[in-house]
């Protein structure tokens, strides 16, 4: 009973996190079950089908306010749900057991951690990666399609191997390659391509026999009231107050994941 007590506290924490800053799912809440005890590949395999009944309501809330970019939605999930499902398959049937692919979750958690406590850091820099008149800018938008799709493929990889980077490095790739799209349209289309992503992941991880039923039931119960009240607290609470302390904490964590 004290064990479904801490879950449920843990996704009313992560909930919270991700409403007053809009990212943190899979970076924060990974990590969090691996200090509980979860092997890597249930944490990850969990984490996936909670962010992706987590977002679902934040997809069906920007669909609503005709915040979504259905078409950058199309060409993200043309690279990133085949890339997961090819993932799953390598992970089965190249790599068995889950202690064999133990090491290749480790390092794939610690480098997207890394990479998105980046992206949080750079947000607002992104949009002013290249001027709009500059030869690289004008190269980016002629093949903005394709980078798209390609940039969809990596994510798909990554969120599979990691359950991190749907959120904070999904909304990074928007912004350096589309910075006319207004800030709701990137978080709502960003928000919007990371439910199916992690749906198929975290069906797949399911496969592999990769989630805690019990476990994601209490995170939940506890995330999905916490997610409102936090979106409450964003209101009032500066987002250059809380979004260093997110990417100093991610960063720390990326580190141990990766070399340790």
């Amino acid at each position: 009973m004290l064990d479904l007590l801490l879950y449920v506290i843990a996704g009313a924490s992560v909930g919270f996190a991700i409403g007053v800053t809009g990212v943190g799912g899979g970076s924060l809440m990974t990590p969090l079950l691996l200090l509980f005890g979860f092997p890597l590949h249930v944490a990850i395999g969990t984490d996936l089908l909670y962010a992706a009944v987590t977002k679902a309501g934040g997809m069906a809330a920007h669909a609503r306010q005709r915040s979504v970019d259905w078409h950058l939605v199309t060409l993200l999930a043309l690279g990133s749900i085949p890339a997961s499902v090819l993932t799953v398959w390598a992970l089965h049937d190249l790599f068995g057991a889950p202690d064999a692919y133990a090491p290749l979750l480790t390092t794939a958690l610690g480098a997207m951690l890394m990479l998105t406590a980046l992206s949080i850091l750079l947000r607002d820099r992104l949009q002013a990666l290249a001027p709009a008149q500059s030869r690289v800018r004008a190269r980016l938008d002629e093949h903005a399609g394709l980078l798209t799709l390609l940039m969809g493929l990596l994510l798909g990889v990554c969120v599979t191997l990691s359950s991190v980077g749907a959120g904070a490095f999904g909304a990074a790739v928007l912004m350096a390659l589309y910075p006319a799209l207004r800030a709701v349209r990137i978080v709502g289309t960003d928000i919007a391509h990371a439910v199916p992503l992690t749906l198929i992941a975290g069906l797949g991880h399911l496969a592999l026999g990769n989630v805690d039923f019990t476990l994601l039931g209490a995170l939940l119960v506890g995330s999905l009231p916490a997610i409102w009240l936090g979106s409450r607290v964003a209101e009032r609470l500066p987002d250059r107050v809380m979004r260093p302390i997110l990417a100093t904490l991610l960063a720390g964590l990326g580190v141990r994941f990766a070399l340790f």
